[in-house]
């Protein structure tokens, strides 16, 4: 159990951790861009939920054709088709008529909540009877899954809400198909839930945003990355019925990380007060994290730009992203393989 060494190359072993978050997944683009731009670490596993294990398979792809320059092309490659894609609502908006009104006034008004309620009391199953989902397309042309199970040059986790069991499931890279990935970005209102093997499933979000347990188990590094798209803290208290379920949606898809992160402390406590072994011969480790969080770079952001996918906006998005991954390596990359930097989880080296 191990941390994997650091090759010959020099480069850092690490594991990214990839939250969903619609179309500000382009933020977590501009992050990996950056990273792989930088080229001191290499990445060995990566775990995603909804559009996160779209970049995650991207990334992957990427890689297994043309290494660091092949996963940046790739990945500039797949958000340029989900723009293209855009008017068709890639991400799943109701009919594209929320994101198209821009008088923010509107929104607030009793006469638009009546609408969009209105709206919401329909099921994907009446107002998208043939299931129609442009980004199937889109993920279709971006990955080649049969060489991804076979030669993929990293471990892939994409999480999926089970929903009669109403368990997590996690898929692993030698069953990869666009379904399961599909499975991991099903929002329920919007999407009917994508049925593999018997089950039915929604967006891995729900339980596992993304899922951290199978890098403990599996033969992964001991440093996490995690890229945050929901912000945990907010500095007012939402009033208006939009603004209290934005910020209601952002609590239930952060739950499940806060929970993990809460386990991961408790365990190196525990491994840190001798109750625990660590090491080849103890079933624990010592697992190190580190978080570009979505805090200061993406709380300005209402939560129904995550439909949006305009191709300045998009851009924008990858901006934030590459400055994010900039600073995170100026102020952490030494730390790689040594100690946490995490906020979301502080404690002592």
């Amino acid at each position: 159990m191990n941390a994997r060494k650091p090759r010959s190359n020099g480069r850092k072993p690490i594991s990214l951790a990839l939250q969903g978050g619609g179309s500000h997944g382009a933020f977590t683009w501009g992050v990996v861009d950056r990273l792989l731009e930088d080229g001191r670490l290499e990445i060995k596993a990566i775990t995603g939920a909804s559009a996160g294990a779209m970049n995650a398979v991207v990334i992957a792809a990427g890689l297994l054709d043309g290494g660091p320059e092949g996963a940046r092309e790739r990945l500039d490659r797949f958000w340029r088709e989900v723009n293209r894609a855009g008017g068709q609502n890639a991400f799943g908006d109701l009919g594209g008529w929320a994101s198209s009104i821009g008088m923010d006034w509107l929104k607030q008004t009793p006469g638009w909540q009546l609408v969009q309620t209105f709206a919401g009391n329909f099921s994907p199953y009446q107002f998208n009877p043939f299931n129609l989902n442009p980004l199937h397309d889109v993920i279709v042309g971006a990955v080649d899954f049969a060489a991804l199970r076979e030669r993929s040059p990293v471990r892939l986790y994409v999480s999926a809400t089970g929903v009669r069991s109403g368990e997590s499931r996690v898929f692993r890279t030698e069953e990869l198909t666009c379904k399961h990935v599909m499975a991991s970005a099903c929002l329920p209102h919007l999407f009917q839930a994508v049925e593999i093997d018997g089950e039915a499933y929604w967006d891995g979000g729900y339980l596992a945003n993304p899922a951290l347990w199978p890098l403990f188990y599996d033969p992964t590094p001991n440093d996490v990355l995690i890229v945050s798209l929901n912000p945990l803290t907010r500095k007012d208290t939402p009033r208006t019925p939009g603004e209290i379920i934005d910020r209601l949606n952002e609590i239930t898809f952060n739950g499940s990380l806060v929970a993990e992160l809460r386990a991961i402390r408790f365990v190196r406590k525990l491994i840190e007060d001798g109750l625990l072994k660590e090491g080849a011969k103890g079933r624990y480790r010592k697992m190190l994290m580190h978080a570009i969080e979505a805090d200061g770079w993406l709380d300005d952001l209402r939560e129904d730009s995550k439909f949006s996918t305009e191709w300045g906006f998009l851009q924008e998005l990858k901006s934030r992203g590459r400055k994010a991954g900039e600073t995170w390596l100026k102020a952490h990359f030494d730390d790689v393989g040594v100690r946490t930097t995490s906020a979301l989880m502080p404690m002592p080296s």
